[in-house]
């Protein structure tokens, strides 16, 4: 699971994806520490056996930061801090295999403790076979372009998870021409007091070839891989 939004709402999408008796999550990943991405995990690891918690390190002075931090201490789950190079495969049948689900993590690179959240945000590229989802948290546009000096091609991604739910300090032009996404997809709350996404920034997708879907006006959005391609459910 990949961050869990700002509210208890979390609960129900898991429901949609996971069986009843299914009560145990192997690991959560937190892109960064602010409300909207840890505050529905504070009601995942009290309803589901958790077994890691992935973090970048950054520690914002909130409260729900605290209380975040104390719920997984209380859980019992392993705390790993996330760092470029890490793979997690999740496929313990056969963990020495390419080709299985694995979580690249390709920022930080370095300890984010003093930065803002947003700028720590973990970035991380999830392949599949030959498929692929680029997966960017909060990343503002300056850890965009460090990424592409870094990765250049290796950032090309079938599918897109846009950073920052659609803000203007994220989705660079020279970051998309990297990833290449066929779609990009935008986690966004309905009529949001923020304004996201901005139009700068769709503009750019679409200039970047990318269909857009946004949860604020397609809801859920699914899509499977069978490791050769994407198919949206």
């Amino acid at each position: 699971l990949i961050d869990g939004g700002p509210g208890k709402s979390v609960l129900a999408e898991l429901s949609k994806v996971m069986l009843a008796y299914d009560r145990s999550i192997d690991a959560v990943l937190v892109s960064n520490p602010d409300k909207d991405h840890i505050g529905g995990l504070l009601e995942v690891l009290k309803t589901f056996e958790v077994g890691a918690v992935l973090e970048p390190g950054t520690k914002p002075e909130t409260a729900i930061y605290q209380e975040f931090e104390k719920a997984v201490a209380d859980e019992g789950a392993k705390k790993i801090l996330a760092r470029r190079g890490m793979k997690v495969v999740m496929d313990e049948t056969s963990p020495a295999d390419e080709a299985a689900p694995t979580l690249i993590i390709l920022f930080p690179d370095r300890d984010v403790s003093g930065t803002k959240t947003n700028d720590g945000s973990i970035v991380a590229k999830l392949t599949y076979g030959n498929t692929a989802v680029m997966l960017t948290g909060d990343a503002p546009e300056s850890i965009e372009r460090y990424l592409v000096l870094l990765d250049g091609a290796n950032l090309r991604s079938d599918l897109l998870k846009v950073g920052h739910h659609g803000s203007r300090t994220s989705s660079s032009a020279e970051f998309l021409a990297a990833v290449a996404p066929a779609a990009a997809i935008i986690s966004v709350g309905e009529n949001n007091s923020y304004g996201h996404p901005n139009q700068e920034t769709l503009a750019r997708l679409q200039a970047a070839g990318a269909e857009i879907l946004r949860t604020d006006q397609n809801g859920t959005i699914i899509f499977t891989s069978d490791g050769v391609s994407f198919q949206r459910e």
